[in-house]
């Protein structure tokens, strides 16, 4: 008998948490962003994933509550460590972006979390990847390709070109101008400018 009070409980528990959540998106479309920004953060300190997902975008966007990037990073993690994985992604970029780069431990901490959030086939996270490799301090050409190609084929143009630009440069891959223009046609297609150029030259 404990053990299924315990279980209606936690089954109680997690519902209130999905309802809190899903009023607050109803909230935040019809504009009333600080009565959705309350609704998620109730949520969210229930340990529901989405709900910190969502308290992270109100802070970080400033809906509902003021912009506050250090609160978004927190929320973030706590998402993160549950293996949502759109916050997986936006905990890293908070990590890359606004952390002083000396702080190793701390960029590849977000690296892990990136990788997590590309295999979960979060485009962005793959796309970023892809650029991080091939920018880094130390590229890795054929790893950063492997990304860019997740991306590409997620629809994302502007990774697209990027594996054009591997093909005509020979970066991870064998030089194939024929591959490159193929490429660039197909982010051209989708509307990418740089492709569009790129092909013009």
């Amino acid at each position: 008998l404990e053990e299924a009070a315990f279980q209606l409980q936690q089954i109680f528990r997690i519902d209130i948490s999905i309802a809190l959540n899903i009023l607050g998106i109803e909230s935040m479309r019809a504009g009333h962003d600080r009565i959705a920004y309350t609704c998620f953060k109730l949520a969210a300190h229930r340990g529901y994933s989405k709900a910190q997902f969502n308290v992270g975008l109100c802070y970080e966007h400033g809906r509902g509550t003021e912009k506050d990037l250090e609160k978004a990073a927190f929320y973030y993690y706590h998402a993160a460590s549950s293996c949502h994985a759109m916050a997986q992604y936006r905990y890293a970029r908070c990590l890359l972006c606004h952390r002083p780069e000396h702080e190793w431990a701390q960029h590849w901490k977000a690296v892990a979390f990136l990788e997590q959030a590309a295999m979960a086939g979060i485009t962005e996270a793959q796309a970023y990847l892809g650029v991080f490799y091939m920018r880094g301090p130390q590229p890795k050409e054929k790893r950063g390709l492997k990304y860019l190609l997740l991306a590409a084929e997620n629809g994302d143009a502007q990774s697209r070109y990027h594996v054009g630009v591997c093909y005509e440069k020979g970066l991870g891959v064998q030089q194939s101008l024929a591959e490159a223009v193929k490429h660039y046609q197909q982010s051209a297609a989708a509307g990418n400018r740089d492709a569009r150029e790129r092909l013009r030259a």
